[in-house]
C-alpha cells in the first residue's frame, strides 16, 4: 500500500520540478537514475535539459602525430560522439599554426598555438560545448633570458566565479622553479611571482597540473617528489611529499573535490614490477599528508590482455583509474574498489599519450570571451 502510494505521489511531480530536484545530486547519483525509468531516462538525456543539471565525465581529449602534423581526437567513455569537432578548427584558421591541448579543468580547455619557435606563442581558453573562446593576451617576457615557461595549468571553479586563471611555471634550462606567471581573466592582464618556496624545486617532466581547492598542483623534485602547490595569485605556496614505493610512474588528478594520486611501480625499463596500483588522497586541502585510499591488482587485465599499463588519468567523480597500454593503442578504466574492468578504449596511433579529462560545461559564461 505504501509502495503504491509513492509510485502514485511521483506521478505528480512536473518534469520542471524533478529537474530541479535532479539538478542538486552529484553527476554519478544522476545518471544512475537514467535507470529509473524510461522518461526519466529520456529527461536526464534530453540536450535541452543539459544546462540545468550536473555532468560527469564524458571522455578524453587527446593528440596524435603523423606526417609532421598534430591531430586531435576524443576518446567517449560510453561510446556517445564527441559533442564538438576535437580539432576546434575556429581556434586556428591560420593552417600552418600548430594548436596544442594543454590542460583541462572544469569544462574549459587551454590550448596552445604556434607556428614559430616554442617561445613565440599565444594560449587560448576555450569552452567546446558552447563554441566560446577567448584568445589571452601576450605573456611577459621570462627574465632573465635564461629562464622559460613550459609547464602550464588552468584554473576554473564554476562553484566559485566564471572567471579563470591561468599559471605557467617559470624555470631555468636546469629545470629549477623560478616563479609563476599568472593570468587572470577578471584582470585581463598576466602577473609575476617568484617562487615562494625556499628549498630548490626541480621540474618533474611530466608537466601535469592539477587545479583543486583553490590551488594549482605539479609534480616536483625536492630531495624526493613532492606535489608543489600555489594558489590563484602566487603568494601561498606548500609542498606535499609523494608516497615512497619504490621505483614509480603516477599521476595526479582531482576526483570528488579531492586531489588524487595514482602510482604503480616500475623498473629501469618503465615495466611494471608488480601488477598492483595504489591510489591516494589529500586527506582535505589544508593538510599535507596523501593517505592510502584504494589498493588494487591488475593481473587478471594483464593476464588477458598479455600488455603492462600505466595509470594517466583519475575519475572526477569516482575511484577509477585509467590506464593505456604499453603499445599506446588502447586506454582502459579500472574501478579500484571493485577490481574490475570497465570501458576499452581504442586509440589513435602515435598518440602524444597526455589525455585531459573532459566534462561538459553549459551553465556558465566564459569571462572575457570574444569568440563563438
Amino acid at each position: 500500500m505504501e509502495k503504491r502510494a509513492m509510485v502514485g505521489a511521483a506521478g505528480l511531480f512536473t518534469d520542471d520540478l524533478i529537474l530541479e530536484i535532479l539538478s542538486r545530486l552529484p553527476a554519478r547519483s544522476l545518471h544512475r537514475f537514467k535507470c529509473v525509468s524510461v522518461p526519466w531516462r529520456d529527461l536526464i538525456s534530453d540536450p535541452a535539459n543539459r544546462k540545468k543539471l550536473p555532468q560527469t565525465l564524458a571522455g578524453f581529449l587527446y593528440m596524435s602525430i603523423s606526417t609532421n602534423r598534430i591531430h586531435h581526437h576524443f576518446a567517449s567513455v560510453s561510446g556517445a560522439a564527441a559533442l564538438f569537432d576535437p580539432s576546434l578548427p575556429y581556434l586556428h584558421p591560420n593552417k600552418d599554426e600548430r594548436i596544442t591541448q594543454v590542460d583541462a579543468c572544469n569544462g574549459l580547455i587551454l590550448y596552445r598555438g604556434s607556428n614559430k619557435s616554442w617561445d613565440d606563442f599565444r594560449f587560448v581558453v576555450c569552452d567546446p560545448a558552447t563554441g566560446r573562446w577567448v584568445e589571452l593576451p601576450p605573456r611577459p617576457t621570462p627574465a632573465p633570458v635564461n629562464r622559460y615557461s613550459r609547464t602550464a595549468g588552468l584554473a576554473f571553479d564554476p562553484a566559485v566565479s566564471s572567471h579563470f586563471h591561468v599559471i605557467q611555471f617559470e624555470e631555468t634550462y636546469s629545470s629549477s622553479m623560478t616563479a609563476v606567471i599568472i593570468y587572470s581573466s577578471r584582470t585581463g592582464a598576466w602577473s609575476r611571482r617568484d617562487c615562494g618556496i625556499a628549498e630548490r624545486v626541480g621540474m618533474f617532466c611530466s608537466g601535469k597540473c592539477v587545479f583543486v581547492g583553490g590551488m594549482m598542483y605539479v609534480i616536483g623534485i625536492l630531495e624526493q617528489f613532492a606535489l608543489v602547490g600555489v594558489d590563484t595569485e602566487g603568494k601561498v605556496w606548500k609542498t606535499i611529499n609523494l608516497p615512497r614505493v619504490g621505483p614509480t610512474f603516477g599521476t595526479i588528478g582531482s576526483s570528488q573535490g579531492c586531489l588524487h594520486y595514482a602510482i604503480a611501480s616500475v623498473d629501469d625499463n618503465d615495466k611494471i614490477l608488480d601488477s598492483e596500483i595504489s591510489l591516494w588522497c589529500l586527506k582535505d586541502h589544508d593538510s599535507k599528508e596523501l593517505v592510502l585510499k584504494h589498493t588494487a591488482s591488475i593481473d587478471k587485465l594483464m593476464s588477458t590482455t598479455g600488455l603492462g599499463y600505466r595509470v594517466v588519468a583519475i575519475h572526477p567523480d569516482c575511484g577509477t583509474v585509467f590506464l593505456v597500454s604499453r603499445r599506446g593503442d588502447t586506454l582502459v578504466a579500472y574501478d579500484m574498489q571493485r577490481q574490475r574492468v570497465g570501458c576499452i578504449l581504442n586509440l589513435e596511433k602515435n598518440n602524444i599519450q597526455q589525455f585531459l579529462p573532459y566534462v561538459p560545461l553549459f551553465s556558465e559564461p566564459l569571462a572575457g570571451a570574444d569568440g563563438q
